[in-house]
């Protein structure tokens, strides 16, 4: 535990001083955009593109590993929108908090994560991953979230505009230029792969900083607002996330591998992918379409709280 603990520790500590920074207003809040900015399009693309480029296209593009996946998120979707609705909530609420509960924080903290505690040979899966939840988790909850508004091509309408803000993401599109390159042998002109290298380097420390600044506003944002969701509700969906998820990951993925159908080594990633806490930006997402942005701010702080001790039980566990 001590070594997995000396790998975690300055990831969630990153984490921490942009909490803090942006708590005690030495970061402001009008600077944490310009941050995501930076991260979301310089950044992190630059990282995904070099991990893209030298990761095997079977580890990108495997099929059964993107079903799994798939399937998993559909299943905790499917429970935690259902639970909701049954506790009273609208469809926006519904959707974003199953949203929250079955999309990790793979992009700003997964891949340098799992990366520097399993090695290169697990970035492939993570960003399959990081694909199937940008493309097909998160527009099915947009759509979900509009379900019965704006007539009957609501659901419809708010999937197109899933679709088209996926189009404007730059990881995706990363990701399958990064492949593309890889496949081709194709190399970058040598001082244009060096500021991609610079700028890959500063991804990881940059975006963990970022997420602790995002979860501060946000925080802020739901005292303001004063829309406080239940601590009952809350705690189940980050119980969800943070167990129910990564076991849910590691039930199938067993019987997947003792029917020869997927390789051990590529169940261990999708599992520590699931543990992660959720994404930071479902938190715009809520605002975007309407639901309970507090709710899903802190459902987000908590479960990158609780993570820290979790995650590092999980790794503990099955890497």
């Amino acid at each position: 535990m001590g070594h997995i603990l000396t790998v975690t520790f300055p990831f969630f500590a990153l984490v921490l001083c942009g909490y803090l920074a942006a708590r005690s207003r030495l970061l402001p809040f009008d600077a944490v955009p310009g941050l995501n900015t930076f991260v979301l399009y310089f950044a992190l693309p630059c990282m995904l593109y070099r991990f893209g480029s030298g990761t095997p296209l079977m580890q990108l593009f495997h099929p059964l590993v993107a079903l799994l996946w798939l399937l998993c998120g559909v299943l905790i979707v499917a429970f935690t929108a259902w639970r909701a609705r049954g506790l009273g909530a609208g469809w926006p609420d519904a959707a974003m908090g199953a949203l929250v509960a079955a999309f990790p924080n793979s992009g700003f903290m997964g891949v340098p994560l799992i990366l520097a505690l399993l090695g290169e040979g697990a970035v492939g899966p993570v960003m399959a991953t990081l694909l199937i939840d940008l493309v097909m988790v998160t527009s099915l909850c947009i759509g979900l979230s509009q379900w019965g508004a704006a007539g009957e091509h609501g659901a419809a309408q708010a999937v197109s505009r899933a679709l088209k803000g996926m189009l404007r993401n730059p990881m995706p599109w990363s990701i399958l230029l990064g492949a593309a390159a890889g496949a081709l042998g194709f190399q970058l002109w040598p001082p244009l792969g060096k500021t991609v290298q610079l700028l890959a380097d500063a991804a990881s420390p940059v975006a963990l900083f970022t997420i602790g600044a995002v979860l501060a506003r946000s925080r802020f944002q739901a005292v303001v607002s004063q829309r406080v969701a239940p601590a009952r509700d809350v705690g189940a969906i980050a119980v969800t996330k943070l167990v129910v998820h990564p076991a849910l990951v590691w039930g199938l993925g067993m019987l997947a591998v003792r029917a020869g159908w997927l390789v051990p080594g590529m169940l261990v990633p999708l599992v520590l992918t699931a543990a992660l806490p959720s994404a930071s930006n479902v938190s715009l997402l809520a605002e975007r379409f309407g639901a309970d942005n507090g709710r899903v701010a802190r459902v987000i702080l908590w479960t990158t709280v609780v993570a820290f001790f979790s995650f590092s039980a999980v790794v503990a566990l099955v890497a």
